[in-house]
């Protein structure tokens, strides 16, 4: 059983029926002892790191998340949910994160500006990063397997992970190169959303459920 963390998370419900659509057994749950008691454990997240870290701490799932954890339990953070694995959120100030990969969650900034490529060459990369981008797999893992170079997955974020090298599995370029996919243990995080990233999102989600153990 798949613990799906419920903290009012505004994508939680396109995120059970994905993996609904790839076999698992889904719980939604705000519960500690239910956490406790899945086999593996989603994070979702959309908005902002520390609205989700105060969810979370009044949830009472802070400790019972790092538990299952350091029970050796396969954790997968999306999106924001991804951002808070970190120690750090620089957004709207600086928050404290789950502590479960080092490193801090900062703001893209473009000084001077950049441009794009193709039909928007000349014009600044906007902030928030918004739309389809190519994900890089730089590191064999469970989670990619069979996941073809240069995939494209739906991203909407302004604050990007920095991570250390060793925990980075795939990245995505906007600018300069950002960990989109980050594994420390058995805790991977993935900045995309697999649930708007069709038959991509699908294929990581199933390999989640199916290989990561």
């Amino acid at each position: 059983m798949i613990a799906l963390i419920d903290y009012g998370a505004g994508n939680i419900r396109s995120v059970q029926k994905a993996l609904e659509a790839v076999g698992a057994e889904v719980r939604l749950t705000r519960d500690g002892g239910s956490v406790s008691g899945a086999e593996k454990i989603v994070l979702p997240g959309v908005g902002a790191f520390g609205d989700c870290m105060a969810s979370l701490r009044r949830a009472g799932l802070l400790d019972a998340l790092r538990q299952a954890v350091q029970q050796g339990k396969p954790l997968l953070g999306i999106c924001v949910g991804m951002q808070v694995l970190f120690e750090e959120g620089q957004e709207r100030g600086r928050h404290a994160g789950l502590g479960l990969l080092p490193g801090r969650v900062i703001r893209f900034s473009f000084s001077p500006p950049l441009v794009g490529e193709g039909p928007e060459e000349g014009f600044p990369l906007k902030v928030p990063h918004t739309g389809w981008n190519q994900v890089e797999p730089v590191r064999a893992s469970p989670l990619l397997h069979d996941l073809p170079p240069r995939v494209w997955a739906y991203f909407n974020h302004a604050y990007y992970c920095q991570a250390w090298p060793e925990h980075i599995l795939a990245v995505t370029d906007y600018g300069r190169p950002f960990p989109s996919v980050v594994k420390r243990g058995q805790v991977y995080g993935i900045q995309f959303h697999p649930e708007k990233s069709q038959e991509v999102g699908l294929h990581i989600l199933r390999n989640f459920v199916e290989r990561v153990e």
